[in-house]
């Protein structure tokens, strides 16, 4: 009887994080999948803080459990990926995970084979390792926007430049 109490209990905690991370997967506009391999504390802090100064999540689930959450949801592109060692963040918009895992693999080469992008799940969609490495070439939101206003206003910045000129000339 108490046997069959415990496995009650434990079986509602796993249904409990299935649910919690279903919920996560949900409200996220990109999760990505990594393989972290023998990352040191000081590694792992560092990778949380940037995560977490992108409004980013670095997780680490039972495979187990992250595949039921994606079945349920009816996504089973992942399966193949959910083996070994791996860590999830969930983020706020498409590219911000992939984009912070190429910087601190770019500044610390020691990284390289320690955190290895497998896959990412991008607006419902399942998106491969060489997909994940294009994202992360992609400029974040802001820097688009950016980019966008300075086209919007180089054209009117140089008129205005040519109408003081010729205002400047006739004097």
């Amino acid at each position: 009887m108490e046997k069959e109490r415990k496995i009650s209990e434990n079986r509602k905690a796993k249904e409990a994080e299935v649910e919690i991370i279903k919920a996560k997967i949900q409200e996220s506009k990109s999760v990505v999948l990594a393989t972290y391999n023998k990352l040191t504390v000081l590694e792992v802090t560092d990778l949380r803080n940037r995560f977490r100064n992108a409004s980013c999540e670095y997780k680490v689930y039972k495979n187990t459990l992250v595949r039921k959450a994606l079945n349920e949801l009816g996504v089973t592109d992942f399966d193949n990926d959910l083996n070994g060692a791996t860590a999830f963040v969930f983020c706020p918009d498409e590219t911000s995970g992939c984009s912070i895992i190429a910087k601190a693999v770019k500044e610390n080469p020691a990284l390289e084979e320690k955190l290895v992008p497998k896959s990412a799940y991008v607006g419902g969609a399942y998106v491969d390792a060489a997909g994940v490495k294009k994202l992360a070439a992609i400029p974040s939101r802001e820097v688009l926007i950016a980019k966008m206003l300075g086209c919007l206003q180089a054209p009117i910045a140089n008129l205005a430049y040519v109408l003081n000129a010729i205002a400047g000339q006739k004097s």
